[in-house]
């Protein structure tokens, strides 16, 4: 959750919150607000279409992760022909900085495929889950499409946080983004890149969760709930998943 000027916002108690499901309104059962342990997949696109922009790319994930917290764990991926994870899931900052650094252009951009292996494999990790990717949006040669891709990524629990460099924003970003909970940008260069990151991993740090039992309690399994969550304040921007598949 963010104020106007796209700062995090403290302070909010379970009574500011309404949770509402299909329509109707949920007891919200549980809440917590402060730092949670983090981990975080840093997706990069390396392909050759991004090989005037990897340079900065680069220097901005190193920038991000060192804003991360130190018991922060962060995944680094590599989009190329294939994708690679050069650094796996690790409290080792300096290995994942390294990592980044050693990165080369290469290959072209199956990047929905990439998207969807970066989500799967941060999925399972505990704590929050993110998924940071910088990128062009320019998809080449993925199987997997942008339907199939935004229908994925809204059955996982992975807050995704795409960044568009170029200052074209994707509407697959923005779709995904807005279906997972995360929030997307689109930068043109280097300083509006790491403001953009700087963003971020200050809208990671603090985290508001809410937890509830659905009051329809019934459903077919596949089926889809949706939920929206509101606060009585019109100046702030809330970020959360849009339902979720019963199970």
């Amino acid at each position: 959750m963010t104020d106007a000027r796209g700062e995090p916002v403290t302070g909010l108690t379970a009574a500011d919150f309404q949770v509402i499901e299909d329509g109707a309104p949920q007891a919200i059962a549980a809440f917590a607000a402060g730092e949670f342990p983090l981990a975080v997949a840093v997706a990069i696109d390396r392909s050759f279409s991004m090989r005037s922009r990897l340079a900065e790319s680069k220097n901005a994930a190193r920038s991000f992760v060192a804003a991360l917290r130190p018991d922060d764990r962060v995944m680094i991926v590599a989009i190329g022909s294939e994708t690679e994870i050069v650094s796996p899931l690790t409290i080792d900052h300096a290995a994942a900085m390294t990592a980044i650094a050693r990165l080369d252009a290469w290959g072209t951009t199956p990047l929905y495929d990439a998207v969807l292996a970066a989500v799967d494999d941060i999925q399972n990790a505990k704590g929050r889950r993110a998924l940071v990717v910088l990128s062009d949006g320019v998809d080449r040669y993925s199987e997997t499409t942008a339907t199939k891709l935004l229908d994925e990524v809204r059955r996982r629990d992975v807050l995704v946080y795409p960044i568009a460099i170029g200052g074209a924003r994707a509407p697959v970003f923005v779709e995904m983004a807005t279906v997972t909970g995360g929030r997307p940008f689109a930068v043109r260069d280097e300083r509006e890149l790491s403001s953009a990151l700087s963003a971020i991993a200050r809208e990671l740090r603090f985290q508001y969760l809410l937890g509830y039992t659905p009051s329809q309690k019934s459903g077919t399994a596949g089926e889809w709930r949706s939920i929206r969550v509101v606060v009585d304040r019109p100046d702030l921007r809330i970020r959360a998943r849009d339902g979720y598949i019963v199970k």
